[in-house]
């Protein structure tokens, strides 16, 4: 397969139609010229380069591939130039994988500072139902880097962000609220309840499981939702109670939080596959940047 270095050998030979100059240009030995064109007639089946008495002139062949060559150099050329571009954040695309809840509870304000600083590099997000799922995603390549809870068994780069909070929202008037006290609600005091749950392959769906075993129980759910976002509303709406990342609750939430106790956490990350780029680099320091002012978890 002929390289770019030989192409650009055989451009610069009939620009210059001068071996000896198309070296001198090239800052290679004429014999190590002549010899990779060679190698690259070798490869295209035919001779490329004819040698008249002043002039090297391209044959009917080397004619026929010279706008070729001429493509693939400048399509070269300008796949370095967005490669530097990109290094310098000047544009590019950067692809975010996470979880849903986290893209909806921890995502929004790092990705709006990240748009103020670098406006023409785009974010493509892509969203995961599980962790489990995220982390066979980060492994299969296809993302930049990874925001979620933190993987199991990673053996590429990883940086932990935050400690995750989950609380339980209910209904203003619901009797869980007069089940609580200052430090909270002890979710045992919550077996008889209907839950809000999460539907299975959910990632928070094994969060709730987990956390009501612990309390000596099993939910009785009374609606399974895909959305984390959904969960909150429903339980406000007097449906039942969920247990939900305090990060994903809106600011003006019309609905009592009550934290469980003892608390409930889980511990998020970003990660990636090797050693970060510029881009990457740069949206780890945004992601950096919020935890240290505290904005990951409420």
């Amino acid at each position: 397969m002929p390289t770019l270095r030989q192409w650009e050998y055989l451009v610069t030979v009939v620009e210059l139609g001068s071996f000896t100059r198309a070296a001198e240009s090239l800052h290679v030995t004429q014999p190590a010229l002549s010899h990779q064109l060679r190698t690259l007639e070798r490869a295209v089946g035919g001779t490329l380069l004819e040698r008249l008495p002043r002039l090297v002139s391209p044959t009917p062949l080397g004619r026929a591939v010279l706008p070729h060559a001429r493509a693939a150099l400048a399509d070269a050329e300008r796949a370095l130039c967005a490669a530097r571009r990109a290094a310098g954040l000047e544009e590019g695309e950067l692809e975010v994988a996470t979880v849903y809840s986290v893209g909806i509870g921890v995502l929004p304000t790092v990705l709006r500072t990240w748009r103020l600083r670098h406006p023409d590099v785009r974010i493509r997000l892509r969203e995961h139902r599980h962790a489990d799922q995220l982390r066979d995603a980060m492994l299969a390549g296809e993302a930049d880097i990874a925001v979620g809870p933190r993987p199991r068994d990673w053996e590429g780069t990883l940086y932990e962000l935050d400690t995750e909070e989950f609380v339980v929202v209910a209904a203003r008037d619901d009797p869980a609220t007069s089940r609580a006290d200052r430090d909270g609600i002890d979710l045992s005091h919550l077996a008889d309840r209907d839950w809000i749950h999460y539907a299975q392959g959910n990632g928070l769906a094994d969060v709730v499981d987990s956390a009501c075993a612990a309390a000596g129980f099993r939910p009785r759910p009374a609606v399974r939702t895909e959305q984390s976002a959904a969960a909150p509303v429903l339980a406000a709406s007097g449906l039942g109670v969920a247990l939900v990342p305090a990060n994903i609750l809106p600011r003006e939430f019309d609905g009592a939080v009550l934290r469980p106790k003892p608390a409930i956490t889980r511990t998020l990350a970003a990660y990636t596959r090797h050693d970060p780029d510029p881009l990457t680099t740069a949206f780890l320091r945004v992601l950096r940047e919020w935890r240290s002012e505290g904005a990951l978890s409420r």
